[in-house]
């Protein structure tokens, strides 16, 4: 998909070609099916490590805009690395001088307490691919924690983290 219209020229032949390049193919890019793919999971200190677990994800990008979802589900042999948890994201995000490409969603669906809890992924406003995991604080009321390999809590088998969202890509 191109970004911009075609500029045409007084005096150019229209061609079944150049409709379908212009028309077309830009309108079959809005309405196509979304595109899977598979979300690299990454800490900040040591790498976890899937295992029997699965992550799996699907996108899709209209111009610029990508909304996507990922899943996240956590096996008997999964370990969890160590640090700052983070999940990939499909496409770069844009580098927006003085704002955010997006804000992504996270909820996690635990077999204990607290069941599900619902935490944010501030996409900062340089490009990137993966961003921290931010859940709510299990210490402080009101205030936010990046999620770490035993922080809020440890994630156990059977348990599923799931992204969710919309950003602005670089390209």
């Amino acid at each position: 998909m191109t970004f911009g219209p075609k500029t045409w020229l007084v005096g150019e032949t229209v061609s079944a070609a150049l409709l379908n390049q212009e028309i077309r193919d830009q309108f079959a890019s809005i309405f196509d099916a979304w595109t899977s793919y598979t979300p690299t999971w990454t800490a900040s200190t040591t790498n976890p490590v899937l295992g029997n677990g699965t992550l799996v994800g699907r996108y899709l990008k209209v111009g610029r805009t990508v909304t996507l979802t990922a899943q996240l589900t956590i096996g008997s042999t999964t370990t969890l690395g160590s640090g700052n948890q983070a999940l990939g994201l499909p496409a770069m995000t844009a580098s927006i001088s003085g704002g955010s490409p997006g804000l992504l969603d996270v909820s996690v669906s635990r077999s204990v307490n607290p069941n599900f809890v619902v935490g944010r992924i501030p996409l900062p406003a340089s490009g990137l691919t993966t961003s921290t995991i931010w859940m709510p604080s299990t210490v402080t009321i009101g205030d936010w924690d990046a999620w770490t390999h035993s922080a809020p809590w440890v994630l156990a088998s059977g348990d599923i983290v799931r992204l969710y969202g919309t950003y602005q890509s670089a390209t």
